[in-house]
């Protein structure tokens, strides 16, 4: 005479009641069986219905409560099957660290964006085809040396893999990556291709390799509608400006597109940022 299944399931939670009660799928409770995590208290040989006790509810509350903590599961097998207080406290100790990290990475990845943000506002609200004056900060940057004479932003990808080699993050090329001509041949009215292309850091990058610091120095900078192509009769308008104020190029150029055909499909909207830095001359 074989034993009735109330036998052994009297008092117990078939699994739809058990998903049910911890806001969990029939999926996620087998998921956790075949991981070592929460065996059944029975499992009925007939019907492979499986059935859950006060144990299997317990052990299922602090799955629950270290799942909000956000540990991983093979952690959470760890403990649930030694129980030891030990063990926990390192366990959590190391999630604290994981999670301060990504805290620190989540704001690193936000103060990206604000300044991203910040650059495409003012890109579309800039005073275009109009020589200012202003007090640029000191900046870090990364410089490839070499002649290049781009039409678009496409035509540096070759230079930006190269300043992309051996570097353990990815940096934002949009807005920070621009080309540059050196002061003499500035002010000798020579604009025919950049001397350098240069990846701008900011104060959470870690670039792997050699690192410019260019001093906070008075600029004058124009900003107009159109790409690295057009950009000669700007600089032929800074370098009349120049004569005209008694000024002379202080260091190469820094030329960066803000809007180009690589976030835009209209032409129209094409912003490029010209800034040099001056002093009077002698």
């Amino acid at each position: 005479m074989t034993d009735s299944p109330t036998e052994h399931t009297e008092g117990l939670l078939r699994i739809g009641e058990v998903a049910r009660l911890f806001n969990l799928s029939v999926g996620t409770l087998r998921h956790y069986e075949q991981m070592g995590l929460l065996d059944p208290a029975h499992i009925d040989p007939a019907s492979g219905y499986r059935y859950y006790g006060s144990r299997q509810l317990s052990t299922l509350n602090t799955i629950s409560h270290l799942r909000v903590l956000d540990l991983p599961l093979a952690q959470i097998r760890e403990f649930v099957t030694t129980r030891d207080v030990d063990l926990m406290q390192r366990q959590l100790a190391q999630q604290q660290e994981l999670i301060e990290r990504k805290r620190r990475e989540l704001e690193r990845v936000s103060r990206k964006i604000d300044n991203r943000l910040a650059l495409l506002h003012d890109a579309l609200n800039t005073e275009l085809d109009t020589i200012c004056t202003i007090d640029a900060p000191e900046l870090r940057c990364a410089v490839l040396r070499e002649r290049v004479n781009p039409t678009d932003a496409y035509a540096l990808e070759w230079q930006i893999r190269q300043l992309q080699k051996g570097q353990h993050e990815t940096f934002v090329f949009l807005g920070n990556l621009g080309v540059g001509i050196g002061a003499e041949r500035l002010a000798a009215g020579d604009f025919d291709g950049y001397d350098e292309v240069f990846l701008l850091l900011d104060d959470t990058d870690e670039y792997m390799g050699d690192v410019e610091t260019r001093p906070a120095a008075r600029c004058l900078t124009i900003s107009f509608r159109g790409t690295h192509g057009q950009a000669g009769p700007r600089y032929e308008q800074l370098l009349g400006y120049m004569r005209e104020q008694g000024l002379t190029p202080a260091g190469p150029s820094r030329e960066i597109a803000l809007i180009d055909d690589i976030i835009s499909d209209d032409p129209a909207t094409y912003v490029t940022q010209i800034t040099v830095p001056v002093a009077p001359s002698k």
